[in-house]
């Protein structure tokens, strides 16, 4: 009798985890759109302020993703899943990871947006704001498809991630012909460019929750090849939140 009360006690607990698990991806997810929104509106609307308030909410992010990793990593340790439960943890885990650099992408954003308020307003921006529009609604889909466990829902996902490549390869051509055409703007320009490779590298990750869905629901690792638009001129690696900006995430 006793036997059976602690087995009731042991799965009774174990689900309490695994729901721990999914609200803090969830609490993650909520703060990663909610930091790119205020990116965006903050080049927008040629904000400081917002700006600055990404920069500072980016270490709760942070702190999360370290929260998150724990929890998991105990959970695992003394339950031993397996099987779906299993699949749910390591995802997890891995969901954490992808939207700590989402944040870390958002914050890189807003900082060089910063830089676009001191000089007079350039008419790409607008072309950078529509852009992340687009990743914003990627990444929220992502997210809605992971906290259902909608398999189709993220495969969806995971084949309109041509459409950002497209946008980006479009941005890219008009932001240096715009250089070209006025080297006064060379600058300003180069933090447009950084700007819409993070977005784009954003609309990576939301594409790699998707794959991160897939593998929980079906099974298996979503193998096929994923559409990409043509390589262009501006689709060299560039990922400037590990390099140039490397210490102030460690602040």
């Amino acid at each position: 009798m006793s036997t059976m009360g602690t087995g009731r006690h042991t799965v009774s607990a174990f689900d309490e985890e695994l729901m721990g698990v999914r609200a803090k991806i969830a609490e993650m997810g909520g703060l990663a759109e909610k930091l790119l929104d205020e990116a965006l509106d903050a080049i927008e609307r040629r904000d400081v302020e917002t700006a600055e308030q990404v920069i500072a909410s980016d270490r709760r992010l942070d702190k999360l993703e370290h929260e998150t990793e724990e929890l998991v990593i105990r959970t695992i340790a003394l339950r031993a899943p397996v099987a779906t439960d299993l699949r749910l943890l390591v995802a997890a885990m891995k969901a954490s990871s992808t939207l700590e650099r989402i944040g870390d992408l958002a914050k890189s954003t807003a900082r060089r947006s910063i830089d676009l308020t001191r000089e007079r307003p350039m008419r790409i921006a607008g072309s950078l704001v529509r852009m992340g529009r687009t990743v914003q609604r990627q990444l929220s889909d992502a997210l809605n498809a992971y906290s259902a466990r909608d398999s189709q829902a993220a495969l969806a996902v995971w084949r309109r991630d041509v459409e950002i490549d497209e946008l980006y390869n479009a941005l890219f051509r008009e932001m240096v012909t715009y250089m070209m055409e006025d080297p006064r703007t060379i600058t300003l320009g180069s933090h447009c460019l950084f700007m819409a490779k993070n977005l784009e590298r954003i609309g990576d990750h939301a594409t790699h929750l998707a794959e991160m869905t897939w593998y929980v629901v079906e099974g298996e690792p979503l193998t096929a090849d994923r559409p990409r638009a043509p390589r262009g001129y501006g689709n060299e690696p560039l990922d400037e939140t590990r390099a140039s900006d490397a210490p102030d995430e460690q602040a």
